[in-house]
């Protein structure tokens, strides 16, 4: 099959990796790609939002399956757009439709929808500046610390989590009378604060059946110990050891199904990825919220364990055949290191040189996937964003696997990088 991929960052790099090393692509594209997928396929400059212009691709390069890994052209409907022309509406979109995709692009929509369906989440309401008053006071009735969370798509940094309930106010007013993150906190949802251990499952679904992918544990604070501001992710381990048997068992009964069942009863079309952000409490799981595409970088430690064809995955999504398709997962280990530029999640600068890249990734206990770079005329590779680079160490347990990613880390190196030298620790503290 020739391939059209979505997105530039570490996420896509994972995803062109596996695509390419199965039998069944023939040609790959990735649009716009970083410096990474430019060594795996070809990068073409199409913006993931032109959706006419991605058509027009598509029908000229004979696409026969178009893969979107971001998820803002799910939420701007491109599945809708490729189902309503004749030309493409046969060609296998892997996503959500536009209203599969508001599971992700509202949160007060996601809420509602697990409330419908008694799926266990944690209690909340939703304000707008229109009542905000209302807001103030049910923040005066909730224990500390308070959940802020704008509804809108805000790259992962629309999170609060306030320490005090003045705290709690003085950031509910930013984000609704200020703007603060932009029309995505036109509306907010404050929601209790659910005390426990997160982590991400992953569920492939073609609407009807679903496989349920490794699970990944995530770190998204900027500094060591979970301290300082949300970014999008600075690494993630993949198994994790407190998700057993029992406990997954108890995410496919309370969660995964009632989900699926949800999305079909409310006749939702969903045929792509689900990500489901969990919180682990006493062994029960909560919802957290929903994505309607593999994380970054959870993918990135992720899809090194799935051991059964990519593409045949994808593809039995795409024309709802996943019933047909057999998982099949590696034992080993996998661990992510994020390496950020300077400054991130704060401003930071573009342009840097990065070297030590050419001396790497050959003996098979670390890949290293491309975020935030691209290449200039001398085919060098420049940072081109805040997440640059994932650093992902194979291994038979977390503490190899760790070792194998830091090792490859440290033979990295451009100006002013940055990267969390802690990532895993809590999962080995947990193991003694």
């Amino acid at each position: 099959m020739n391939i059209l991929l979505l997105g530039s960052g570490g996420r896509e790099h994972a995803f062109a990796w596996k695509i390419v090393n199965s039998q069944n692509c023939t040609k790959l594209f990735v649009a716009p790609g970083n410096a990474g997928t430019a060594q795996l396929a070809e990068n073409v400059n199409l913006s993931i939002t032109d959706f006419a212009q991605i058509t027009d691709f598509v029908l000229a390069n004979k696409i026969e399956m178009v893969v979107v890994g971001p998820e803002e052209p799910l939420v701007r409907g491109i599945v809708d757009y490729f189902e309503a022309n004749p030309q493409t509406a046969n060609i296998p979109v892997i996503g959500p439709s536009k209203e599969g995709a508001r599971m992700e692009g509202s949160k007060d929509y996601s809420k509602q929808f697990m409330d419908r369906h008694q799926i266990p989440t944690a209690a909340s309401e939703t304000f707008t500046k229109e009542n905000i008053e209302e807001g103030i006071a049910f923040i005066d009735q909730q224990k500390t610390p308070i959940v802020l969370k704008a509804d809108g798509l805000a790259a992962g940094k629309g999170v609060l989590i306030c320490q005090s309930h003045q705290e709690a106010k003085d950031s509910l007013k930013e984000m609704l009378l200020e703007s603060k993150f932009g029309e995505a906190s036109s509306k907010v949802v404050i929601e209790q604060f659910l005390d426990g251990i997160e982590l991400s499952v992953f569920v492939a679904t073609d609407g009807k059946s679903y496989k349920i992918l490794p699970e990944a544990k995530d770190y998204k604070r900027i500094g060591e110990a979970d301290t300082g501001l949300n970014t999008g992710g600075m690494g993630a381990v993949s198994p994790v050891p407190f998700a057993d048997a029992a406990f997954m068992r108890k995410v496919e009964e309370r969660v995964v199904i009632p989900t699926v069942k949800g999305l079909q009863k409310e006749n939702i079309r969903y045929t792509g990825f689900l990500f489901i952000g969990l919180m682990n409490i006493g062994g029960d799981p909560y919802v957290i919220e929903y994505n309607v595409r593999m994380g970054d970088p959870e993918t990135q430690a992720v899809l090194p364990r799935i051991k059964s064809d990519f593409v045949d995955l994808l593809h039995a999504m795409g024309t709802r055949q996943l019933d047909q398709y057999k998982i099949e997962l590696e034992s080993f280990t996998s661990t992510t290191i994020v390496m950020v530029a300077g400054g991130y999640p704060g401003d930071y600068r573009k342009g840097d040189n990065i070297s030590g890249l050419e001396l790497l990734g050959k003996d098979n206990t670390a890949l290293i996937f491309h975020a935030g770079t691209k290449l200039n005329e001398k085919n060098e590779v420049l940072t081109n964003g805040g997440r640059v680079m994932a650093i992902t160490g194979i291994g038979h347990n977390v503490q190899d696997a760790l070792a194998n990613a830091y090792e490859t880390v440290s033979g990295i190196c451009w100006d002013d990088l940055y990267f969390r030298k802690d990532i895993g620790q809590d999962i080995l503290r947990l193991q003694k």
